[in-house]
C-alpha cells in the first residue's frame, strides 16, 4: 500500500485495520473487509508498533525527499549559521561576509537556510498588507487618519483621527490599546463626524490588526495602512497629535479622569474656535460649513 497517499481518513483506516487485527481477526480477512491487499495491512501493523500506545492513527508518510543532489554542503550550512550567531545581521550582510571570506553561495540560498532553521525576525503570523492608492481627500471623510499615542507613564492611551480635507478632528482616552478599544473608538469618531468615513488609514500597530480591518469592513469602512517606517504618511494626524499634546494634555495632572475632561473640552476649541493656517484662517466647523456641509453646534 503506497503510504504517500493524500487521502485525509487514511490514517484512521489503517489503525482501525491494525486494532481489527490485534482483536483476534485473520490479516487476509481484515484486507478483504477494507479492499486492501494483505501486505499493506501488514506494513502497517509493523509502523503501528512504533507509534505510541494511545495513538489514534497511522500517519502517512511524507513523499519529501530526504536529500537533493544539488543540496547545500553541511559545510556551508553551518557557516551560513555561524555567520548569522556572531554578527545578527541579515541575509544581504550575510552575505556580503561570506563572499567576503570566499565562501561561493547565493543570497537565495542563504535567505533558505535562515528560514529553514527559524532564524529570521519575521512571524508567521504577521499579517502582510496591501498598499492600494491613496484616495485623493478632495471631500470630507474620503481619507480620515487614526492613530494612539501613550501619554504620561501610565497605562493612559489617547485615540486621535483627523479628517485630511477638513482638520476635523476627534480623540478619546483609553486605558488599554488593542482592537477592541481601537473599534470603539472608531464608533465614536464616525459619530462625532459630521459627515461619513469612507477609508481609514491607520499605521501598523497591533491595535489595528486583521479583527480591526474586518470590523471597518464591516462597518462600510476602507481600511488602508501607511507605508512601513514612513511617518509621513500620516503626517496631518502626527502634527495633530503633537498640538492636543501641548496644548491640553500638558495642562493635565496626567489622571485618566482629567485627560477625559480636558480633550473633550480641547476638541471643542479646536473643532470650532482654533483657527488653522491651512483652512485660510478658519476653523474646521467653519471651513465644513463654507464648504456646503451642516454642522452642529
Amino acid at each position: 500500500m503506497n503510504m504517500y497517499n493524500t487521502n485525509p481518513n487514511l490514517p484512521r483506516v489503517r489503525m482501525a485495520a491494525v486494532r481489527m487485527v490485534s482483536s483476534g481477526m485473520g490479516i487476509r480477512e481484515v484486507a478483504r473487509h477494507f479492499g486492501y491487499t494483505h501486505e499493506a495491512v501488514r506494513r502497517w501493523i509493523a509502523k503501528a508498533k512504533n507509534l505510541p500506545s494511545n495513538a489514534h492513527i497511522v500517519p502517512t508518510l511524507s513523499s519529501r525527499p530526504k536529500h537533493h543532489p544539488n543540496e547545500l554542503p553541511k559545510e556551508t550550512v553551518r557557516k551560513i549559521l555561524e555567520y548569522r550567531a556572531r554578527y545578527n545581521r541579515c541575509a544581504q550582510v550575510l552575505h556580503y561576509f561570506l563572499e567576503r571570506d570566499g565562501c561561493d553561495v547565493s543570497l537565495s540560498s542563504v535567505k533558505r537556510v535562515l528560514k529553514r532553521y527559524q532564524c529570521t525576525r519575521y512571524s508567521k503570523w504577521k499579517k502582510w498588507h496591501s498598499y492600494p492608492p491613496r484616495p485623493l481627500p478632495e471631500k470630507p471623510g474620503i481619507l480620515v487618519q487614526m492613530d494612539t499615542v501613550q501619554c504620561f507613564e501610565r497605562r493612559v492611551y489617547l485615540y486621535t483621527a483627523l479628517d485630511v480635507f477638513s482638520r476635523f478632528a476627534y480623540a478619546s482616552v483609553a486605558s488599554h490599546a488593542n482592537t477592541h478599544e481601537s473599534v470603539r473608538a472608531l464608533l465614536k469618531a464616525r459619530g462625532s463626524f459630521p459627515f461619513g468615513i469612507a477609508t481609514l488609514q491607520t499605521d501598523h500597530g497591533s491595535e489595528f490588526s486583521k479583527y480591526f480591518t474586518k470590523r471597518c469592513v464591516f462597518e462600510g469602512i476602507a481600511h488602508r495602512h501607511s507605508r512601513v517606517r514612513t511617518p509621513t504618511d500620516n503626517s496631518h494626524l502626527e502634527r495633530f497629535n503633537r498640538t492636543i499634546q501641548e496644548e491640553c494634555l500638558a495642562r493635565t495632572c496626567g489622571t485618566p479622569a482629567s485627560c477625559r475632561k480636558a480633550v473633550a473640552e480641547y476638541l471643542r476649541y479646536y473643532n470650532c474656535e482654533r483657527p488653522h493656517m491651512a483652512l485660510e484662517m478658519k476653523n474646521p466647523r467653519e471651513f465644513l460649513i463654507a464648504s456646503g456641509y451642516k454642522v452642529l453646534t
